[in-house]
């Protein structure tokens, strides 16, 4: 007997999937391929020595968060109102772009313009994630999410190290590298992304006083149990920059770990977490449903960030590592409780909202974790804990716990993902035609 061949519907829709994982890992590429070598480029632009530079770096840092926390619900709206597939092709052409602009920028000014414009374009992660939520069954959302987050763990354990080695042989050469990979990448979508929202799904007009980030709260504050995730989700984001914004000098500090010997850390951590987002959200999804999930996950990167800020040896700080990992599972599940209580015309804006808040927290936490450290590590600090800045986060998501456990319970169906709305549109129909 021979085996049925899957239907062309199923087969556009696995092709969707590949280009969405596809589009996140090449844009995660082209980002990090130009982290090594941001900084000297704006040193040698700036001029002034390090310090000059340091101060340049920041601000490049800070307005890149800020740009997105503004413009990310204008690309929710838009994604609703004119679909997915646009916003996605657009946002990779703008990248691509605007990474020729940055390798070819003679003055400080024209880089800081193009990486306003980079900031106000990088619209693909918001819209990827309303592109899985358009395409994916409730049930399998959180496996969705999981695979997607996989894509930016490859991307920054892959990008980094090519870009350094890229930016050996020429200081603006991963620039070029980083426009090729999202201009292939605007290419392969205009040849194989299907729209996944149909026209009557849409939102029948832009709705402008809606597409800015207090219009996003008022999104929010429709649906109050998604509200109260957001929240921890916004809680989520500031707790990992205690080891993005301070784990380098930590290291160092408390270690004498070298740059290389946190490059290989980093490398460790960011496979871990891709490893555990790929194959162990979905298969854990099911088995436990995305409340107990999210909470067993939560609980995981509190005994992480403790442990972290605890350990007075290198070696027990990375048994911490694989607990990390397992944190790193509390998002894709966060994101899919929250996509079930939301309409489906409302998809985007719901994903710009929280790309916003992920921006907002890229504003403020590296400040308040790199300020935390240096309290701690001051001569004259009464504290005397190095790990100050790790049992702040711990503290952090805590508070993000009790409020999961709140949140979730209001959800439809109190199972945090055992019921879903009832959908008028049979699950077939959810996906690509």
């Amino acid at each position: 007997m021979s085996t049925p061949s899957p239907s062309p519907g199923a087969s556009r829709r696995r092709a969707a999937l590949a280009f969405i994982y596809v589009t996140v890992l090449l844009d995660m590429l082209a980002f990090g391929i130009v982290i090594p070598v941001l900084p000297h480029l704006v040193a040698q632009l700036a001029g002034g020595g390090v310090a000059r530079a340091a101060w340049w770096v920041g601000v490049f840092s800070t307005v890149f968060a800020l740009v997105q926390f503004l413009c990310s619900p204008l690309q929710g709206a838009l994604a609703d109102r004119y679909g997915r597939r646009p916003v996605i092709l657009i946002s990779n052409l703008g990248l691509a772009l605007n990474f020729v602009v940055l390798a070819t920028a003679p003055t400080l000014w024209l880089l800081f313009v193009a990486r306003v414009v980079l900031g106000a374009t990088a619209a693909s992660f918001t819209t990827a994630n309303a592109y899985i939520a358009d395409i994916t069954p409730p049930e399998r959302r959180a496996a969705a999410f999981g695979l997607l987050g996989s894509a930016f763990g490859a991307g920054f354990i892959i990008g980094p190290g090519l870009g350094g080695l890229l930016g050996e042989l020429s200081l603006r050469l991963p620039f070029w590298v980083a426009g090729a990979l999202a201009f292939v990448n605007f290419l392969y979508g205009l040849c194989v992304l299907p729209e996944s929202l149909p026209r009557e799904r849409r939102t029948a007009r832009l709705e402008l006083h809606m597409a800015h980030p207090l219009g996003a709260l008022t999104l929010l504050r429709r649906y109050p149990p998604v509200l109260r995730l957001a929240v921890v989700l916004f809680l989520v984001y500031l707790a990992n920059y205690a080891l993005q914004a301070t784990f380098v000098l930590y290291a160092d500090y408390r270690y004498g770990w070298g740059p290389q010997a946190v490059g290989y850390v980093l490398m460790l951590v960011g496979a871990c977490d891709g490893a555990a987002q790929a194959l162990l959200t979905g298969r854990l999804s099911l088995r436990l449903g995305e409340r107990r999930l999210l909470l067993w996950s939560m609980l995981a990167g509190i005994a992480a960030f403790l442990l972290m800020g605890l350990a007075d040896r290198g070696w027990l700080f990375l048994t911490a590592v694989p607990l990390m990992a397992l944190w790193g599972l509390a998002n894709p599940p966060l994101q899919s409780l929250m996509t079930h209580e939301v309409d489906p015309s409302e998809q985007g804006r719901l994903q710009g909202a929280l790309t916003s808040l992920g921006s907002l927290a890229g504003i403020f936490g590296p400040f308040l974790f790199a300020e935390v450290f240096a309290l701690a590590v001051a001569p004259a600090s009464p504290l005397e804990v190095p790990g100050l800045p790790f049992v702040l986060a711990a503290l952090l998501l805590a508070i993000g716990t009790v409020l999961a456990v709140r949140a979730s319970r209001d959800l439809h169906g109190g199972a945090g993902g055992a019921a879903y709305h009832a959908d008028p549109v049979p699950p077939s129909d959810r996906s690509i035609p």
